[in-house]
């Protein structure tokens, strides 16, 4: 049988399949784990990814996640934010609140905050073009509750390379999209700098259809060009490396995962120390968040799925993942219901308090066959990173459509493998039913539109127009030069400017994005 990595998965592994001695875990390259004790001080961090309609309604969910056991908070936002478009706007329509929760203004951020300590809360929030604006809103809300920057801690994900290779929702061409990722690197050392400033994704690739190979070398190549960018704005390697993290799935084939995480911290090591000149210790650490796969989830016997999201969470843990977020077994029909949402974390929980997983680190070490497949996982990751930078940059690459088109060209071969019976889904190409199941789906009220159009319309009313106009004049007047953007974001943001106005100020000054299609 061959990996979706495209190696060769041997029936029997023995001693001569294992490659260089490993380490110990906390150790360079960290295969075994960033950190010395991992899970059997403190679990994983438990953060469920949530959002949906308005604010309101997720600042109850988000309650309820904390009631229920979660240790930090993960926010969705809705198409319209995620774009840099307010609410109100025609773009919009059809989309607000609808993947996400609808965030046009400080108003908002409030709402979706009331009641929440952001001092003893950690808060990721899944927003890239438009992150840093979302970032200052949660920095003024925490001001208004009296918790200083410094106390903040969470993560953006900022990845906006990933955008134009798998997801589509960027707005600024590549040079200045680059820009705005280093100013929020110097901002946030400045500012707030227990946060995390960009979560380098492999997730949205790997949902695209990319294998696990792909996955890793595509998100570290990224990585690589964001540090690039960096170094070239003027930061030291060791003044921001130690807040990059990164974010990647967990499938269903157990084995073959773990190998990609430990591959994956071993790479990155060697590229921040050999490549970068890298010394502390912190900067040659890849920390990351996993995501059950999403794409994985069946629509057809969607109660399979509780099983499917266990296994692919035993393989974040194994794998040795900083946080986690397990999906909902509904979530191939529609947003999770309050009792789906809470069984997901469930299983989390029974993963840490009943099956001794915690009680030492890095189980699968020694494995023949895991050593094996780490060792493979990572030469084919190793090749692909070359092939990228043969291209001359990451964006050089992104313009060629390689990546895009090595995704696809993935995605086509697991699609004909399923189509085909050859990888069995179970309750899709085998083991099927013709019962007729019956699911109530969460549903998200349209009438949201209308109430967040006339919220827009009163804070327009209300707030001194002059001074907001007078904020982004500045802002655009700083976007045209070369100074760190955020300060005059968020002083507009602050008078109580929208999203998308902040984020029309900044189209006007550096365009929008349009791909070249690749044939």
């Amino acid at each position: 049988m061959d990996a979706e990595s495209g190696f060769h998965i041997k029936s029997v592994y023995d001693a001569p399949d294992v490659g260089e001695n490993v380490g110990r875990p906390g150790e360079y390259p960290y295969t075994r784990g960033v950190y010395p004790t991992m899970y059997t001080k403190r679990p994983w961090t438990m953060r469920q990814y949530a959002g949906f309609g308005t604010a309101a309604e997720s600042n109850a969910r988000y309650h309820q996640l904390l009631a229920a056991g979660t240790m930090g908070l993960s926010v969705a936002f809705d198409l319209p934010t995620q774009m840099g478009y307010d609410s109100d706007e025609p773009i919009a329509h059809g989309e607000v609140g609808k993947v996400g929760v609808a965030i046009d203004s400080i108003d908002d951020m409030r709402r979706l905050f009331q009641g929440i300590p952001l001092d003893r809360v950690s808060t990721s929030m899944t927003i890239n073009a438009p992150g840093s604006v979302l970032l200052l809103l949660y920095q003024l809300v925490a001001e208004e509750q009296g918790v200083p920057a410094a106390a903040l801690q969470g993560t953006i994900q900022n990845d906006i390379l990933k955008e134009y290779i798998a997801r589509g929702t960027y707005i600024f061409p590549p040079k200045p999209s680059l820009r705005l990722v280093a100013d929020t690197f110097a901002y946030c050392r400045a500012e707030i700098p227990r946060w995390n400033t960009i979560s380098i994704s492999g997730y949205h690739m790997a949902e695209a259809g990319a294998t696990p190979a792909q996955e890793i070398a595509f998100t570290l190549a990224n990585g690589i060009e964001y540090v690039r960018a960096a170094i070239a704005a003027g930061l030291a390697v060791d003044d921001f490396a130690p807040r990059l993290s990164f974010f990647f799935v967990a499938r269903t084939t157990l084995l073959e995962e773990i190998a990609k995480f430990r591959a994956a911290r071993r790479m990155w090591a060697r590229i921040m120390r050999e490549d970068f000149g890298a010394r502390d210790p912190k900067s040659m650490m890849l920390r990351f968040h996993t995501q059950t796969a999403g794409v994985q989830l069946t629509a057809q016997q969607p109660e399979v799925n509780l099983i499917r999201v266990a296994i692919q969470a035993l393989g974040a843990v194994a794998g040795g993942t900083q946080s986690l977020h397990t999906n909902a077994y509904d979530e191939a029909m529609a947003l999770p219901t309050e009792k789906s949402a809470r069984l997901a974390l469930r299983t989390q929980q029974v993963l840490a308090y009943e099956t001794g997983l915690t009680d030492t680190v890095d189980p699968f070490a020694g494995s023949y066959a895991v050593e094996a497949m780490t060792d493979e996982v990572e030469a084919a990751a190793t090749a692909l990173i070359e092939r990228v930078f043969s291209y001359g940059s990451v964006v050089d690459a992104i313009e060629q459509g390689f990546q895009k088109q090595e995704i696809e060209a993935s995605a086509y071969r697991i699609a004909n493998q399923i189509d085909g019976g050859e990888r069995v889904v179970v309750g899709v190409n085998r083991f099927t039913t013709d019962a007729d199941e019956k699911y109530e789906p969460l549903r998200v009220d349209p009438a949201i539109e209308a109430g967040q159009a006339a919220r827009l319309a009163a804070l327009r009313r209300d707030r001194d127009g002059a001074a907001v106009d007078a904020a982004l004049a500045e802002l655009a007047k700083a976007a045209e030069g070369t100074a760190n953007v955020l300060p005059f974001m968020r002083e507009a943001l602050r008078l109580r400017a929208t999203v998308g106005e902040v984020c029309h100020t900044l189209r006007g000054v550096w365009g929008v994005y349009h791909p070249v299609e690749h044939f």
